[in-house]
């Protein structure tokens, strides 16, 4: 088997024998103005080492001081995740050799995470499961490596930008699941507006621990962790070829080193960097320069009150009030700007089920091929009321609404669908006589379908259909060409 497919795909017999252990490390930097303990901008993209100062570079003497906003966008995140907030806290020093971290250390929490415990809840392979977390906890980012032939530059624009690091249990079961828990991580962070989530530019990465046993044994195996995935398909493919690779190591009577590794996009492998460090290898120890942080019952009630409603709460909305089936309910709830714009269009236009047909066709495909969000969506949510409104009182039918009429009103947002109707000749034909001599026409000219019809493919009257749509150039009532096609068809 090739390492390309053998990456995604275990051979049956070995995906019968082992089992796949997963725990996820997710790393999501803060939308703060500033940095964790200093005043220099936060902000991504600026020119290299220009958004440093003496504190993110370590000059002797200097102190930190813990910015407000960081804590109260990482208690967002706790209570997002039904977790338990730590009232009081210390921060660490985690003593481990950062090239791109001036002081040689990084500031972290061990002891004492902000948060505890919790889950977040994914849908994966058709099933709810909730994937429970060890922790939430803060610390400062590091800065950037650039490597080149000869020579790496350190950029340090990144270091002491806030971080957030959401660590599950090991109870992730394969890769569609650890894929679906990034995506739900991302979807939560872009909700409460505290992350990007974009993960091209580093604001949320992944690190995968990945480890693999027999089927039916409680002990877990040596674990390989995979740092640095940025994108949800890197770390599918990431976790599928380590899965792969581990179990051939033990069907063949070898050992798993734990160490840690790296993934190749382009060559879907991953590559050992080096053998996994042990807890004592960082020789964490309290920071002495930073004051112990004490979270009262005012400030977490404040916090709470700023908490927007969850995708979670929208999709019990959604299947309950609207009546939408789970799946469209899911998709609606992709972001807070869908959201905003359906919730919009339910307030003035009550056939629901019209809508959900709409966002998740015509609007979602659009939306998609311009790689726009709904905020950018060119029609206002009265001007998409008012084109389901003349679909639903038969003056154009569904397909030539979404062919026609959908275009031309994205191109003259401003033009009135009506009037567009009357411009392009969309009105539906409501010609009674025309029509049927339409239909007559259609079944005189396949007399074979029409055998095969009276055989028992009933199915058959899609064809016709599509035959008598075409003639009329859309502008046939459907569900009256539709009554008729079956008519005749009965008659002979």
């Amino acid at each position: 088997m090739s390492s390309a497919s053998g990456a995604l795909f275990m051979k049956k017999d070995i995906s019968d024998t082992y089992e796949v252990i997963i725990g996820l490390e997710v790393h999501a930097q803060l939308l703060t103005a500033s940095k964790i303990y200093s005043s220099e901008s936060a902000a991504y993209g600026n020119p290299p080492n220009t958004a440093v100062g003496v504190i993110s570079l370590g000059h002797p003497g200097t102190l930190p001081r813990l910015n407000k906003r960081v804590v109260e966008l990482a208690v967002k995140m706790g209570l997002a995740c039904h977790a338990d907030i730590a009232r009081d806290q210390i921060f660490d020093r985690k003593n481990y050799f950062y090239p791109d971290l001036p002081k040689g250390y990084q500031i972290t929490q061990d002891q004492t995470p902000l948060c505890r415990n919790g889950f977040v809840r994914i849908r994966s392979e058709g099933s709810w499961k909730n994937i429970h977390l060890t922790k939430i906890h803060i610390e400062e980012d590091a800065g950037k490596s650039l490597h080149g032939e000869s020579e790496t530059l350190l950029d340090f624009n990144r270091a002491g930008v806030p971080l957030i690091e959401i660590v599950t249990n090991p109870e992730i079961r394969s890769a569609a699941e650890a894929t679906a828990f990034v995506s739900e991580v991302r979807k939560l962070v872009r909700y409460l507006g505290i992350c990007d989530g974009n993960m091209e530019e580093g604001s949320l990465r992944c690190d995968a621990n990945v480890s693999v046993r027999l089927c039916g044994v409680s002990k877990l195996g040596k674990k390989v962790e995979i740092k640095n995935l940025n994108s949800i398909r890197s770390l599918g493919r990431a976790i599928a070829y380590e899965t792969t690779r581990q179990s051939k190591l033990l069907q063949e009577g070898k050992a798993v080193t734990s160490e840690t590794r790296t993934y190749q996009a382009d060559e879907n492998k991953t590559f050992s960097m080096r053998t996994k460090e042990e807890l004592n290898d960082y020789r964490y120890f309290p920071d002495p320069d930073l004051s112990p942080l004490h979270i009262s019952d005012r400030w977490l009630e404040e916090i709470r009150q700023t908490m927007p409603v969850l995708p979670e709460e929208w999709i019990s909305k959604f299947t309950t009030v609207y009546n939408w089936s789970e799946e469209d309910a899911m998709g609606l709830t992709e972001s807070r700007e869908t959201v905003q714009y359906v919730e919009s269009v339910c307030a003035i236009y009550a056939h629901y089920k019209a809508v959900a047909n709409w966002m998740m066709g015509p609007v979602r495909a659009y939306a998609n091929a311009q790689g726009i969000e709904m905020d950018a969506f060119p029609l206002a949510p009265p001007r998409l009321v008012e084109l389901m409104d003349l679909v639903d009182k038969g003056i154009i039918s569904f397909s030539m609404a979404a062919q026609r009429l959908f275009p031309a009103m994205i191109a003259k947002p401003e033009e009135a669908a009506y009037a567009l109707v009357e411009t392009l000749h969309l009105r539906q034909d409501d010609n009674e006589e025309a029509l049927v001599q339409v239909v007559e026409q259609v079944i005189k000219e396949f007399p074979l379908k029409v055998e095969a019809f009276r055989n028992g493919k009933k199915g058959i009257v899609t064809m016709f259909m599509g035959e008598v749509m075409k003639r009329t150039q859309g502008r046939a009532n459907p569900s009256r060409a539709q009554e008729l096609v079956s008519k005749k068809l009965q008659e002979l």
